[in-house]
């Protein structure tokens, strides 16, 4: 009864951090846009959630220290500025763009456009040789590529200047993924724990888009009632809470989504990102009323069905590189993957030792 009971446990625990993972993940997509239907910054917005995360990172690792009486880790300044910057540049813009978006484009646009993000990070796996070329990844591309456009055909809320701006977040996004990965796997740099990894990036994040900040947004917001022009305590305190609120929630999912990488496997959360987005077009049609035609739905089961494949191939052609990258993993130490890349070393052999690395 063992194996039964034990697989059993497993597989309420994987749901349980799937559920866990969705909760944020799709919340914070209606949280924001229904944010920016009455706030309109959403680059201040991004600024307040930086250093939300920031905090709430300093703090747990604070309590990691505490209970573990391990000190945590702390790059010098050569490192952070020459190892770290080009990850938290690319991340802070992936992210700031995606928010900015929402003043222009519906849910669902979003969601298509956003998906599209594995493309740019197919190209930048190439380009770093972190994924081998295969003949199959052109079917791949053309299924997306191709899926996206059967969306946006005729699409009645389409909006070009919110598209692009989605566009160039998933090409930064290839860019953010890659380099996060390859920060990530440098062992010297002791950053596999995601609350680490999280405490660095916030800071030169911050720095990063503050100047855009100010060049679109400084103005404005300093003469907004919202904030610093406001007459009443009520509506500032409201608008503190609503912005603290999705700082929250940004945590919650930078900390879920590695959570399942780690306790789990990557592969899972690839899976588990194509039904999300199943559940945030459906939420977006009942919920917001974004209206979608019978093209913009085959666009989208088209383009689920180019990520499918790559997940699918991903998986086969890890089945022959298993006994080499278990063998590297106990040489170099356990290593945590990033979505969409190298779903072929998340192996079960060393899968126990990876749920320990986030409690330490």
């Amino acid at each position: 009864m063992a194996c039964p009971v034990q697989f059993l446990c497993r597989a309420v625990r994987t749901v349980g951090l799937v559920l866990f993972y969705y909760v944020f993940s799709i919340g914070i997509t209606f949280y924001n846009k229904w944010l920016m239907k009455g706030f309109h910054f959403p680059l201040f917005m991004t600024l307040v959630h930086l250093t939300i995360i920031f905090c709430l990172s300093a703090f747990t690792r604070c309590a990691l220290q505490y209970c573990s009486g391990k000190p945590r880790v702390m790059l010098n300044w050569s490192d952070y500025l020459y190892k770290v910057a080009p990850t938290a540049l690319a991340t802070v813009l992936d992210i700031g763009l995606s928010n900015w978006s929402f003043l222009f484009i519906t849910i669902s646009l979003y969601t298509m456009t956003k998906s599209t993000a594995v493309l740019f990070i197919l190209l930048f796996s190439l380009v770093f040789k972190l994924e081998e070329p295969n003949p199959f990844l052109i079917v791949v591309v053309l299924l997306i590529s191709g899926g996206l456009f059967m969306f946006t055909y005729e699409s009645t809320q389409f909006n070009l200047e919110g598209f692009i701006m989605v566009l160039l977040a998933s090409f930064i996004g290839g860019i953010r993924w890659t380099l996060t990965q390859v920060l990530m796997q440098k062992a010297e740099l002791g950053l596999q724990n995601p609350i680490d990894t999280m405490f660095h990036l916030q800071p030169l994040m911050f720095l990063g888009l503050f100047p855009l900040f100010l060049y679109n947004e400084g103005l404005s917001l300093c003469t907004s009632e919202k904030l610093f022009r406001v007459s009443e305590l009520g509506p500032l305190l409201y608008s503190l809470t609503t912005l603290a609120v999705g700082g929250a929630l940004a945590f919650g999912l930078g900390f879920s989504e590695f959570l399942l990488v780690s306790r789990t496997s990557s592969l899972t959360l690839s899976i588990a990102g194509i039904f999300k987005e199943v559940c945030t077009l459906l939420l977006a049609a009942r919920i917001m009323g974004d209206r979608m035609t019978l093209v913009n739905w085959l666009g989208f089961v088209v383009c689920l069905s180019g990520i499918s494949l790559h997940v699918g191939l991903k998986t086969y052609y890890s089945k022959g590189k298993a006994h080499s990258a278990r063998q590297l993993s106990y040489k170099e130490g356990a290593e945590m993957e990033l979505p969409l890349l190298r779903r072929e070393e998340e192996e079960e052999a060393y899968e126990e030792e990876e749920e320990q690395e986030i409690l330490h």
